[in-house]
């Protein structure tokens, strides 16, 4: 029988503690699936298409790894694709305390569902999707958290929440965006249909 695992999260963006992890629970498994869930508490900075490609360029040479978007309890996502193991990370202890909370709600849900728990590495405890999307809010650099620089590299162009990112679009013109300023240019410049969506150009550049 295959061991399959579901890695659940929002990957929103990727980052190397969530590679580290991914790395590193390949020889556990025979094959790991990973689980963008969709939060409706949530809005994403990055579209679903978008973090479905990042993760698939990162893993396009290892069959074992499969992306999945999903809705709902993450045991239904489960029985869906067939796994008995869901992945998840630890970085603090603080965070074993939540994660084990739902993970015996899980067990109780579907008990022949079992949660494995990794402790990521050291130099990537600090290391969490909302402290990097804030960073790249005020235009930090956070090419040293992401795995291979996805966020900047001009084959990976992202299909932006517009209504997230408005913000960082318009600092671009302001002068005030300067860690990724040529992503966004070849952007904005070489995919313009984009701007078909409900944001205008002239709201953009306010």
């Amino acid at each position: 029988m295959q061991r399959i695992a579901l890695f659940p999260g929002t990957f929103d963006p990727i980052t190397l503690g969530h590679t580290d992890i991914i790395n590193r629970a390949l020889p556990l498994f025979d094959k790991l699936y990973i689980g963008i869930g969709r939060n409706a508490n949530k809005q994403p900075m990055f579209s679903e298409e978008q973090r479905m490609n990042w993760i698939k360029s990162i893993y396009k040479n290892n069959d074992k790894v499969e992306v999945v978007v999903y809705e709902g309890l993450t045991v239904d996502c489960c029985k869906k694709i067939g796994a008995d193991f869901i992945l998840r990370g630890i970085r603090y202890v603080n965070d074993f305390e939540y994660e084990k909370a739902i993970a015996d709600m899980n067990r109780s849900i579907a008990d022949n569902i079992e949660t494995v728990f990794l402790t990521c590495l050291p130099q990537y405890t600090s290391v969490a999707s909302t402290l990097v999307r804030d960073v790249l809010k005020y235009g930090g650099d956070v090419s040293k958290f992401l795995p291979d620089n996805k966020l900047t590299k001009s084959d990976n162009l992202p299909l932006l929440n517009w209504d997230v990112n408005a913000t960082l679009i318009r600092s671009v013109y302001s002068g005030s965006y300067k860690s990724s300023t040529s992503f966004f240019n070849q952007l904005i410049f070489e995919k313009n249909s984009v701007f078909t969506n409900s944001l205008s150009w002239s709201s953009m550049c306010l």
